[in-house]
């Protein structure tokens, strides 16, 4: 008798499992019951995307060949000081403007963004110079770098020598050229100066010290630095 014990207690597991797949199965078919609209919905919204992407790379190619053509077109322009003429455009090429903002998605748009805003810069329209500055998408080259600079001169101008200086040391940081990068630290440390920020133009041309000690600009740092001492004794015992 013992051995006929066995296979009904196999049997009974094997009933359960069968009833806890039953279970889970018509679980399964009430849930798609209930949101098969929302699952066909999204398939759909899915397959069109999928459909779409081939159709926005060749619209983004098409885009970025368009912009590099015109852009190419306009620089010999802007590069003889044509500073107007390149933003306007003359003739049959588009400006300098027009590609920044029919193409600023592209890589030549955003490269016309940043010429657009030099030209005007060199025409003293410094507030739609830094609006195209701050559209520009910069990278860690140089002409970022150079991006940040020309805010900060544009700040200088304005009398916001605390945002100069902090726009020169992003310029410092974004490309930390041994040429450039010690100049742009210099420029802050003066701004801060400037600012009455006397600790952080300490801390900034030490930092010239520190990290470019064979620039040119480290011998400048040196009387910079004693004098922007001086300050900070003056201002901390009035």
């Amino acid at each position: 008798m013992a051995a006929l014990k066995t296979p009904e207690k196999t049997s009974r597991r094997q009933e359960l499992r069968q009833n806890i797949f039953v279970d889970l199965y018509a679980r399964a078919l009430l849930f798609y019951d209930e949101y098969k609209q929302l699952a066909q919905g999204l398939g759909v919204a899915l397959l069109v995307l999928i459909l779409a992407i081939p159709g926005y790379i060749y619209y983004h190619q098409q885009q970025e060949q368009a912009a590099n053509q015109q852009l190419g077109q306009i620089l010999p322009v802007y590069e003889q000081g044509n500073f107007q003429q390149a933003l306007d455009g003359t003739g049959d090429r588009a400006g300098l403007l027009a590609i920044a903002d029919d193409y600023g998605g592209t890589d030549a748009g955003n490269l016309a963004t940043f010429y657009a805003a030099n030209a005007l810069y060199q025409r003293d329209e410094y507030d739609r110079a830094l609006t195209y500055y701050q559209r520009f998408e910069k990278e860690k080259d140089f002409i970022g770098a150079s991006a940040y600079a020309a805010q900060a001169a544009i700040q200088e101008n304005r009398g916001s020598f605390e945002r100069a200086a902090g726009l020169y040391e992003q310029a410092a940081s974004q490309y930390q050229n041994k040429l450039t990068a010690p100049r742009y630290l210099l420029n802050a440390g003066q701004a801060y100066e400037e600012a009455g920020q006397y600790e952080a133009a300490i801390g900034v041309y030490e930092r010239i010290q520190e990290e470019y000690p064979d620039s040119e600009q480290a011998s400048n740092a040196e009387r910079y630095l004693a004098r922007a001492k001086v300050h900070q004794g003056s201002t901390s015992s009035s």
